[in-house]
């Protein structure tokens, strides 16, 4: 699933070629991904709207448009946002067409066709509940240390469990919690308040090292993940622990181990992270 980093990478990449369009019609191969309002009246919105911006909050993307209502698109497991020029080839996977004012399109596309998509006024964001819910981010002024180290103290579940949750961090996924208690010498399996002054402080700075290096080598791409323009990351080669079980570790040389941990598969050291 695209996390943090990589719904930041589609948002640079896209923001610049959509701010300033018009959407002139939309096109459906699967208008089941359309979750709010239904698609005849999504059809009929989005049409003759311009695109004023392109922000993010933790995985969603959100489109602002000029009549103040929002297209908002989470990308889920396998979507791609693309923006293809006249007489590109389209995703074979392409499931929504959106037809530019210019002649290109933005196309969604999305193997296993998980992704969602809600058209709503800014003011009614609260209808998608993860919007709703969400926690600070990493790399914002919200997610403090104290923010951190209070937000544990307060959960006796596994830290990978915690961590996860969209309401108390927004934006990480399985890779980057995995690279982050990595980083901070801290088994998948402890419990949240158990940690220390000073594991707290490692994982707080892990947290937001993992996330930024992310962003810096363009997402992670294992398989479908692409950004804006159809490139694929590089932050798969830079991984410590995620992906490489059985492989030595990087600082002691011990197989990384794959665990299910609150019903997601972990990696981790059993030696650094013990």
């Amino acid at each position: 699933m695209p996390e943090m980093p990589e719904v930041e990478i589609v948002r640079r990449t896209l923001v610049d070629k959509v701010a300033g369009r018009t959407i002139k019609e939309v096109e459906f191969l699967l208008a089941r991904l359309v979750k709010w309002p239904s698609p005849g009246e999504f059809q009929a919105v989005l049409t003759n709207r311009k695109i004023i911006t392109l922000t993010r909050r933790g995985k969603y993307l959100l489109f602002h448009l000029d009549d103040g209502q929002v297209l908002v698109i989470h990308l889920r497991m396998t979507g791609r946002l693309q923006y293809i020029r006249t007489g590109m080839e389209k995703d074979k996977f392409t499931r929504i067409i959106f037809k530019l004012d210019n002649g290109d399109l933005l196309i969604y596309a999305d193997t296993r066709t998980l992704g969602t998509l809600y058209l709503m006024p800014m003011d009614e964001l609260w209808r998608i509940s993860g919007l709703a819910t969400m926690g600070p981010e990493p790399l914002t002024p919200e997610f403090s240390l104290d923010y951190l180290k209070n937000m544990l103290k307060k959960h006796h579940g596994k830290i990978k469990a915690i961590l996860l949750n969209q309401k108390y961090i927004g934006g990480l996924g399985n890779i980057y919690v995995d690279e982050s208690i990595a980083i901070a010498g801290i088994h998948p399996e402890r419990i949240a308040s158990s940690l220390s002054e000073s594991e707290n402080e490692k994982l707080y700075h892990a947290i937001n090292k993992v996330i930024a290096d992310g962003i810096e080598h363009g997402g992670t791409t294992f398989r479908d993940y692409r950004d804006g323009i159809g490139r694929s990351g590089t932050h798969q080669h830079h991984l410590i622990v995620y992906g490489r079980k059985g492989e030595p570790c990087l600082t002691c040389g011990i197989p990384i181990v794959w665990k299910e941990v609150s019903g997601r598969g972990s990696h981790f050291c059993p030696k650094c992270q013990g």
